[in-house]
């Protein structure tokens, strides 16, 4: 069975991605606007009146976006978990098809089996996806603030996860147009991964397993591709 995975945004002002298995094409967050989701899938040759659904790990807007204008015209579905419902529903003009699964069950759509779990942001009830396929096995771990066991034991299958490597520590504190308070939430336990713990993660999963490496959810400001990467790759080099 045939496969396509690409991520059409990532960052702080949005973030989507899309996998495409047999007959079965997923959004994964919907934090661009439509306009801009629509270009994108259309620059790989694909449309959104194509789409089997859309999975969404948080409400949070730079990864629900798009929903609004979506809904307009899509009768894909979307699926997220009740707390997230909720919050979306209070500030989308157009409400999509919602459906609800439980955090932390597992739900099979079509040709891809959508395993689920919590995971520290503060957001109502965040999750990070593993999409098990006849292609392989996909992880989507982006927005938290730390990680701990159970997420580890969770992504750990992964053939391909796209992770959070939200700042650097050095430019976040340097930063002059974020408050305190803002720095303060990112580096929480509840905010984002750093690239030195995306680099931890990295080196309790790193095996044979893992084939390829998105990393995701950079700051504009308070990041850089090649810290981001050089983190990463000065672990894996000293693992070997």
């Amino acid at each position: 069975m045939s496969g396509i995975f690409t991520v059409l945004g990532s960052g702080s002002s949005g973030n989507c991605s899309y996998l495409e298995v047999g007959e079965t094409r997923l959004l994964i967050d919907a934090g661009l606007s439509g306009l801009q989701i629509r270009k994108r899938l259309a620059s790989i040759g694909r449309s959104t009146e194509s789409l089997t659904g859309i999975l969404i790990t948080h409400e949070h807007s730079d990864h629900s976006q798009g929903l609004s204008s979506l809904c307009r015209y899509l009768n894909a579905p979307v699926y997220c978990n009740r707390l997230t419902r909720e919050a979306l529903e209070t500030r989308l003009k157009n409400q999509p098809q919602f459906r609800i699964f439980t955090t932390g069950s597992r739900f099979d759509l079509e040709d891809v089996s959508v395993d689920n779990f919590s995971i520290p942001h503060d957001a109502n009830d965040p999750v990070g996806f593993m999409l098990e396929t006849e292609c392989g096995r996909f992880g989507f771990l982006t927005d938290l603030g730390h990680t701990n066991r159970m997420v580890v034991d969770r992504i750990r299958k992964a053939d391909v996860l796209l992770l959070e490597s939200n700042y650097d520590l050095r430019l976040l504190q340097e930063d002059t147009r974020r408050p305190w308070s803002l720095k303060q939430r990112i580096i929480s336990r509840h905010g984002h991964l750093s690239n030195d713990d995306a680099a931890d993660l990295v080196e309790q999963i790193a095996g044979e397993g893992l084939k390829n490496l998105y990393l995701g959810h950079l700051s504009r400001d308070c990041n850089r591709p090649e810290l981001a990467e050089k983190a990463v790759y000065n672990r894996l080099k000293k693992l070997g």
